[in-house]
């Protein structure tokens, strides 16, 4: 299947004749925590960006105010065209994103921006449309699987939330892609753990998604439970970095593949993580028929390998009764590339360019 995906990169870059003029290309992910910005060129591609710079979302009160400052010193590059992938739900162009609270509207992003042509996609659809422009370098194989060419392809992404989109292949020379917003589907615990931890959040939240549990935003709440349920004490250096973090999840990684001392607390949590996320992404491949295969994207999977080969995550990837063997023939892979949203909403703004020109 990997194979198979690299042939198309070729259908996907695009095309430039000798009487074409250069063409230059916004491309946007737009994350709850950081921003990613580039501009690409059609003589280099969606592959190659001519200039790329990273901002800390919740330094701008609005899309428009952040990408101002970046093209502030552009200004001898026309911009014909944007793309953007931002984390959230959207409809005719327009969304409120999820964890940041900006409104992004792609009609008044082409006035304030002053680009003629402003797409606003979801980012888990953009990073799905940079699948199959991925190179084996930008990927690592966690399930190797048998997988079908051509076939249905799902893409699940914890990082400050959880995303989920899919591609479909058009029956001609490319995969189309789709957002999901099944990251926020109801949570449903499959071992007597989970359900523990459903019955603790269900104390203070009326609705808990796998979002809420399976995502950056959720890792604590796990720890948060296991620390007041576990035998697993919690160690008075982490509890006090943790007071003082404004984000304990990168700490509750870090301690739990600590190789020298890892915290048996942070590694049972982890443990618990993968399970569920395992178990979330063989939802959305039964859901979607991902014979194709699955890939996991977002900022947590390539930081933790280690833990998601330990066995529980294709434990609950797997654990779907009389479909495991079905699920089995399915390769799962780790997306490396931290910028195939971007990726995939310059291959975007490529396409939309060549059909509205």
């Amino acid at each position: 299947m990997l194979s198979g995906l690299m042939t198309l990169i070729k259908i996907m870059q695009p095309h430039k004749t000798p009487e074409m003029t250069e063409i230059f290309i916004l491309a946007g992910d737009i994350g709850g925590t950081k921003t990613n910005l580039a501009i690409y060129s059609s003589s280099a591609g969606p592959s190659n960006p001519i200039n790329d710079q990273s901002f800390k979302s919740s330094d701008y009160n609005s899309l428009e105010s952040l990408v101002t400052d970046f093209l502030s010193a552009e200004v001898n590059t026309p911009i014909s065209h944007a793309c953007f992938g931002v984390a959230g739900p959207v409809v005719k162009g327009k969304t409120i994103l999820t964890n940041l609270g900006w409104t992004v509207e792609a009609k008044k992003l082409s006035t304030a921006l002053n680009i003629a042509q402003v797409e606003v996609i979801n980012d888990l659809a953009a990073t799905a449309k940079a699948i199959p422009l991925l190179k084996e370098t930008d990927l690592h194989t966690l399930r190797k699987g048998t997988g079908e060419p051509q076939a249905t392809i799902g893409v699940i992404g914890p990082g400050t939330g959880l995303g989920e989109a899919f591609l479909t292949w058009n029956g001609q020379d490319r995969y189309l892609a789709y957002a999901s917003e099944g990251g926020h589907a109801d949570f449903a615990p499959t071992n007597d753990l989970e359900s523990g931890l459903l019955t603790h959040l269900l104390k203070n939240h009326d609705h808990v998604s796998y979002e809420m549990i399976c995502s950056g935003l959720g890792l604590p709440n796990i720890y948060s439970y296991l620390k007041e349920t576990s035998p697993y004490r919690e160690p008075d250096w982490l509890q006090d970095q943790i007071a003082e973090a404004a984000d304990p999840t990168p700490l509750i990684i870090n301690a739990a593949l600590n190789q020298d001392s890892p915290c048996v607390l942070c590694l049972a949590t982890l443990y618990a993580f993968v399970r569920i996320l395992g178990a979330e992404t063989g939802n959305l491949a039964l859901k979607i028929m991902a014979t194709g295969g699955m890939y996991l994207a977002g900022g947590i999977p390539p930081r933790i390998i280690p833990a998601l080969e330990s066995g529980h995550f294709s434990q609950g990837f797997l654990n779907k009764g009389r479909m495991t063997k079905l699920l089995a023939t399915i390769p799962v892979y780790v997306v490396l590339n931290q910028k195939a949203a971007l990726l995939g909403a310059a291959s975007y703004g490529f396409e939309r360019y060549n059909e509205l020109k």
